[in-house]
């Protein structure tokens, strides 16, 4: 029977599988593994707009290596300067730009993992055009580490694009706040993103506290510097003409806050309805993904997962269960 948990830190691939292997004869599970060693930027061919990166370095060193050559990795996450690429990949987590850009299982194109028997494999390459073999990496990004332990990874890359700017619009009800949504679903814009929140943007109180009914809805243009423009005056016409920024989503995710942010997947048409289900809690919601983030309020409903599919594939990879469980 294993019980006990350990926390690893290995100076090496070679060192973490030694200790993965070596955990199921001395009882023990692994909690969590600190990969803070392996935090190289293995290779960055800018021509090629890829680049190998070891699962140790934090989200913002890997996207400063990659300004140097004007590229990005298109993900924005909630503290990106304390979020490891392992830590990234484990949780699929992202930000309010994945309405235009996706999250990061759309930018994989390679891993290496250590696996509950101490092996390495190796899934997808490190060139964009290589679709060799069954898709690996897929079934690794956002499984909490519960299958093995990625340790490098291979991204294709974006170009930083010329321009960027938000605007906003705000409204007394949730009804008209949705229309506004619709509409620009509706139009002939792209924004990179949508968001509408409830932290009014004139408080500086801390993001549980009670708040205005104000609902405001965030858009964001990202590309040419001429399309940005255009699109601008686009919004403008609908509506959304306030100069505005990100910052409802760094005091959502405020370290301050109290109480878990929990989360809320729907149909975008399904939005409104959720929101209101809520009750008065502080939310931010990727309005054209239909994700709604609040602290307070009910709780998360329970995962619609396949459970036994879910289930055959964690004993497929770790028969004796070291790794922590599928989160289900």
């Amino acid at each position: 029977m294993i019980g006990c948990r350990m926390i690893l830190q290995p100076r090496s691939v070679e060192e973490l599988q030694q200790a993965i292997a070596a955990a199921p004869a001395g009882g023990e599970r692994i909690a969590s593994v600190n990969l803070e060693a392996l935090s190289r930027l293995v290779d960055h061919g800018p021509e090629d707009m890829t680049a190998t990166v070891e699962a140790g370095m934090t989200l913002a060193a890997f996207q400063s290596g990659l300004a140097s050559r004007g590229q990005w990795l298109p993900v924005d996450p909630p503290h990106p300067d304390g979020l490891s690429i392992g830590l990234l990949l484990s949780t699929n987590a992202s930000g309010p730009r994945r309405f235009a850009y996706g999250t990061v299982r759309d930018y994989v194109i390679g891993m290496k993992v250590v696996l509950a028997d101490g092996r390495v494999i190796k899934s997808g390459g490190k060139v964009v055009k290589n679709v060799a073999g069954y898709d690996l990496c897929k079934l690794f990004i956002g499984s909490r580490g519960a299958l093995g332990v990625i340790v490098e990874a291979t991204f294709k890359l974006r170009p930083f694009p010329e321009a960027e700017q938000f605007v906003q619009a705000e409204f007394d009800s949730l009804e008209k706040a949705d229309a506004f949504v619709q509409s620009i679903l509706e139009s002939d814009l792209v924004p990179a993103v949508l968001d509408l929140h409830n932290l009014n943007a004139s408080s500086t109180s801390r993001p549980d506290a009670p708040r205005s009914h104000a609902l405001t809805v965030v858009l964001g243009f990202a590309g040419a510097r001429e399309d940005v423009e255009y699109q601008l005056g686009k919004a403008a016409e609908l509506g959304a003409h306030s100069p505005s920024n990100l910052d409802h989503e760094a005091r959502f995710w405020d370290s301050t806050a109290s109480g878990p942010a929990r989360r809320r997947s729907v149909l975008p048409s399904e939005l409104a309805t959720t929101i209101r289900g809520l009750g008065e809690v502080p939310f931010v919601a990727r309005a054209g993904n239909g994700l709604v983030c609040y602290r307070g309020g009910p709780a998360e409903p329970k995962s619609e997962a396949p459970e036994k599919l879910l289930r055959r594939v964690k004993d497929s990879f770790d028969p004796k269960h070291i790794f922590p469980e599928l989160p289900l």
